[in-house]
């Protein structure tokens, strides 16, 4: 689990093909002191597993269902990128629950500071003002919504060290919704027919 509070913005050292995906190498320096192999780390908001590491620098395998869900596919040698490790337990959760999960890719309509981007459709239902967001791994407050953009706004020292103040119109940006709205849409479709509900608490 991640919370959205970017710890370092690193830089693509290689991009290889490896199958139907791609290793990806990593130049960072805090998050891969004392990187194992078999970590997690999220990239651009997208929990990848360690399966290299050295002074200085990590690698990953990236498979073809992460790339076609997220905009790590497009990544070039020398483009930045957005590194958190997991929440350790008793840390402080300084954003939001953050699984690494990426739900679609959005694309920048207006850039930071006040950063408009286009989301897909389905996302529509779990965007709502004052609510959380997280766009390529940073936890965001939602400024509002319309009916195929939201709004955010960023502070100058997130588009200092993290890719949001590098991002243009047109760049894709990775877009992961609150997980609890989902639960609670969940819940909520479920009604009557959760094995859980009791006589007593009704239909």
């Amino acid at each position: 689990m991640f919370t959205g509070i970017v710890e370092e913005r690193g830089r693509i050292r290689a991009a290889t093909p490896d199958g139907s995906g791609r290793r990806l190498e990593f130049e960072a320096e805090a998050v891969s002191a004392g990187a194992a192999v078999g970590d997690s780390i999220a990239v651009n908001g997208v929990c990848l597993t360690v399966v290299a590491a050295g002074a200085g620098w990590w690698a990953a395998d990236a498979v073809a269902e992460t790339l076609s869900r997220s905009n790590l596919g497009q990544l070039l040698p020398g483009d930045p990128v957005n590194l958190e490790r997991p929440l350790a337990a008793g840390g402080r959760l300084g954003g939001h629950l953050v699984q690494g999960h990426v739900d679609g890719v959005g694309r920048v309509v207006e850039p930071a500071p006040g950063l408009v981007v286009a989301y897909p459709a389905p996302l529509g239902p779990y965007l709502v003002p004052k609510g959380s967001v997280t766009v390529d791994g940073c936890s965001l407050t939602v400024v509002d919504v319309t009916s195929d953009t939201f709004s955010v706004s960023v502070i100058p020292h997130t588009a200092a060290v993290t890719t949001l103040g590098v991002k243009r119109a047109g760049a894709a940006v990775n877009l992961e919704v609150d997980v609890i709205a989902k639960y609670v849409e969940r819940l909520l479709a479920a009604g009557a027919t959760s094995p859980y509900r009791t006589p007593a608490q009704g239909a």
